[in-house]
Order: structure tokens, then C-alpha cells, then sequence
């Protein structure tokens, strides 16, 4: 795509904005940045900008900054309705995604997953079992690296594989991925999107430019995702916990088969033990990973080596120590109470539980009984502590209020025994405490690592 000397507004100032910046700088373009807000946040921002001799403005869009534009791309946080958006298109003014236009640089292979819940564990297992395969991959799209930064790179991956959301497919116009996936979808951003039914429909058009050597992967136990069909050739798969399906991958018992529709046979393709981490959703998250590279015929046997190795991704229920039989789990991206849900739902064992933080005016109530079924003990931290000792104070052994991290860890190793799991799930936001759920769960992990390097010969810690 030739933009040497083209004029293009790009809408919104933050980490994806720059990295589409230095993209269009690279390519000869004339790049103009408007900005709704102001504020410290976007000084580092601005310097940048300033060093690149790019104009900005802050605080408003201004309509001559859009005047005699080319294109303009709207950070994905901007909604094309926003009123400059929609008054350049119709002038006739073309408007891309920054993903949409740092595909029309990408010479490799994209792997992208979009859906509600899930994207990350899928998008960050794939690139850990394509590169167990040997094979170079970069990861990007809606996490830490922006694609426009990725295409970049000298040389490229073999393989992109790309975290995609509905806000950046809604500026999607030949975006092609060569396997793309999309895992569930549930109601989310509906103040953006309208219904569920143009949520979806949204979701769907990650497949919408695929053809022929394409493969479609579906979640068919998501009664949206399911429905979804694959155009222009491209080869439709799906998965299932619940049953067979036509092409594609389903659970029975321990077992993991493939369905070949065209042969009219089923062939075992692995087990669910293979799959390390806990619960049905990360069973459903591992099958969509699968599928997707038993469609592109990676090496299988290196695929579930690099699948038995898989560590889960950070703060998502991710493993941190054995401590004299109690296994240690850190869910400090639980920040809600639908979250807190999954979590509880993940492990079999008596849990110990540690949560608490800033809340968000959700109803704790209606995990009580699951917290009676789970849960033999809860620690509290922070200042929705009382409110979750009211909620669930009645129907666990034991409940205890901690002033810190280190004394919530130490007051859980107490409780649990032998068996048990100790899980921080804190169904909260992180702000009374800590700098972001990330600080949250470091934090944790340095507690519980101490812990266990004082009981010696107790741990084992990952």
C-alpha cells in the first residue's frame, strides 16, 4: 500500500497510535494526530511526537485537522460513529483499523483468535506450541504489541498470530487471516455494538475475507460462535466438549479425537491430560489452540509436547508453588465476580481462598453457594473485606482478614492442608492496594515464594 506523501489522520494518542505512527513514518506518510483528551498521561506521548516533527492536537478534534485527508485511522478505543469519523466518510475519506493497515505490510501467515473470554490463553499458547515446533512466531494485535510494530520487525516470523477485537475488525475491510478462530461470544461492549446480534455478526467478519486454503474454527458448544459458517471455500472446523463434530476436534472421557467428515472416521489426536491447566474453560481454550494447528498441520507430536509444557499465561489462574501439599494459584486478574466464578469452578480440591479488593457494587450472594461448595476457608484483604465477609462469612469453616499481601498468604498456608488449593481470586479491582491487578499478582507470587523458600524442603515452587 504506497502512502509516501499521503496525508493521514490517525484518531487517538496511546501505545497502538504510535507504533501505527512510526509505521507511517517509515512508509513516506504525512501523519496528523487528533486527540479527544489531554492530561499527563500522554506527555510521553507528545515527546515523542514532537521528535518525530509530527502535528498534534489535544483536547478536541478540531474539522480542518481532517480537512484534504487521505485516509483516516481511528485508534481502536474510537468508535467509528464519532462524528469527524463520519463526516470524512462521507466525504469519501477512506477509513482503516490500525490492524487493518499494518495487515497490507505483513508477509507471513496469520494465525488470529477473536471471542469475548479467552483470547489471550489461546493467542499465548499458540505462539508458546508453534515455537515448541521449532517455528518462529510473534505475538500482537490487542495485548503489548500492536501489529503496526510487529510488521516492522526485520525480518518477519514465520507466523503471526494475532489477538483480535471487535473494535479493530469493525474497521476490517481485507484483513485475511490464513486460520482464524472465534472462541465464544457473549454480551460484551453492547454500549458500542448495539445487540448481541451485531456483536456477533461483528465477531464473524475475522473469517469475512478468507478463501480458498483458509480454515474457519469454531467454538460449536457457543450458541453464536456455532452458527457462524466460513465463506469463499474456506474450510470450516470446529470444536466440542459436548460431542462429535464434522471436521474438527471433540472430547469423550479423557480423550481428545479428531472428526474427518470427507474419511467418515475418527482418529485420537491427544488426551485431556495433556492439557495442564485447570478447568473446563482452559479445556476449551486448549482445544481451540489444537484445532487450529491440527488445521495447519503442525507437528502434532511437538504440538502436545509444547502443549504439556505450557505454563497458562500470568495472573489467569497460573500456578506459582507446591507448599507441603498445598498448591498455590494466582487469578489476580480476577476482578469481577463472573471471573471469581470460572476460577472456583476450575479445581476440584478444598480451596482456601483469598480475595477482596476494590469492589465494583456486584452482589456477592450469588456465589454462595458455589463458595459453599469450594471454598473451606476465606481470607480478605482490602476494602470490599467486609462486604465478602458478609456475603460468605456464614457458609465457610473459617474466615479471616488479612492487612497485606504477605499476611493474606501466611493466614492461607494456615487454613489449608495437605491437597488443598490456596487461590487468589479477589473478584475486585486492585487500586486500594496496588498499581494494577499485575502489581497485585506479583506481589503475591513474591509472598508466596518466600513462604515457601522458608519451608525448604516443603516446596516446590514453579
Amino acid at each position: 500500500m504506497n502512502v509516501r506523501g499521503k496525508k493521514i489522520v490517525v484518531v487517538g494518542m496511546g501505545r497502538t497510535a504510535m507504533a501505527l505512527i512510526r509505521l507511517l513514518v517509515r512508509e513516506g506518510a504525512l501523519p496528523v494526530v487528533t486527540e479527544s483528551g489531554d492530561g499527563p498521561r500522554l506527555d510521553v506521548f507528545k515527546q515523542e511526537l514532537r521528535e518525530l516533527g509530527i502535528p498534534f492536537e489535544c483536547g478536541g478534534h478540531t474539522a480542518s485537522t481532517f480537512e484534504k485527508a487521505d485516509f483516516v485511522i481511528p485508534s481502536p478505543g474510537v468508535s467509528p460513529r464519532n462524528e469527524h469519523i463520519r463526516r470524512a466518510l462521507y466525504d469519501g475519506v477512506a477509513i482503516l483499523g490500525e490492524m487493518e493497515f499494518a495487515y497490507r505490510f505483513c508477509h507471513a501467515p496469520i494465525l488470529a483468535v477473536t471471542g469475548t473470554n479467552g483470547k489471550t490463553t489461546v493467542t499465548t499458547m499458540l505462539h508458546h506450541l508453534i515455537t515448541a515446533c521449532g517455528r518462529t512466531a510473534v505475538l500482537a494485535g490487542n495485548n503489548d504489541l500492536p501489529f503496526s510494530a510487529a510488521v516492522m520487525m526485520d525480518p518477519q516470523p514465520e507466523f503471526f498470530i494475532i489477538e483480535v477485537s471487535s473494535y479493530q475488525l469493525e474497521t476490517a475491510w481485507v484483513f485475511r487471516p490464513w486460520i482464524a478462530a472465534v472462541l465464544n461470544v457473549t454480551p460484551d461492549h453492547l454500549e458500542r455494538h448495539q445487540s448481541i446480534a451485531q456483536y456477533a455478526s461483528i465477531k464473524s467478519k475475522i473469517f469475512a475475507r478468507q478463501g480458498p486454503g483458509d480454515f474457519a474454527v469454531v467454538n460449536a458448544d457457543d450458541d453464536w460462535a456455532g452458527d457462524m459458517s466460513a465463506p469463499n471455500g474456506a474450510s470450516l472446523w470446529a470444536y466440542s466438549i459436548e460431542g462429535p463434530v464434522p471436521d474438527g476436534l471433540w472430547v469423550e472421557g479423557d480423550i481428545i479425537f479428531q472428526s474427518e467428515s470427507a474419511k467418515n472416521l475418527d482418529t485420537e489426536a491427544a488426551h485431556l491430560s495433556d492439557n495442564p491447566l485447570p478447568g473446563r474453560h482452559n479445556i476449551q481454550n486448549a482445544l481451540a489452540a489444537l484445532t487450529m494447528l491440527r488445521a495447519g498441520q503442525f507437528d502434532w507430536p511437538r504440538v502436545l509436547d509444547g502443549l504439556r509444557s505450557f505454563k497458562g499465561v500470568e495472573h489467569r489462574i497460573e500456578y506459582v508453588a507446591t507448599v507441603h501439599g498445598v498448591a498455590f494459584y494466582n487469578d489476580s486478574k480476577s476482578t469481577n465476580i463472573d471471573s471469581l466464578k470460572v476460577a472456583l469452578e476450575s479445581f476440584e480440591a478444598p480451596m482456601v481462598l483469598i480475595a477482596g479488593g476494590r469492589g465494583k457494587g456486584s452482589d456477592y450472594g450469588v456465589l454462595r453457594e458455589l463458595i459453599r461448595k469450594h471454598v473451606k476457608a476465606l481470607v480478605t484483604i482490602g476494602e470490599d473485606a467486609p462486604l465478602l465477609e458478609e456475603a460468605f462469612g456464614g457458609v465457610v469453616g473459617s474466615c479471616e482478614r488479612a492487612e497485606d499481601m504477605n499476611s493474606a498468604v501466611q493466614a492461607a498456608a494456615a487454613a489449608a492442608s495437605p491437597g488443598d488449593v490456596a487461590l487468589l481470586s479477589p473478584a475486585c479491582a486492585s487500586f486500594d492496594m496496588f498499581d494494577n491487578f499485575e502489581h497485585r499478582g506479583r506481589v503475591f507470587k513474591e509472598c508466596v515464594c518466600r513462604y515457601a523458600a522458608a519451608q525448604g524442603d516443603g516446596a516446590d515452587a514453579s
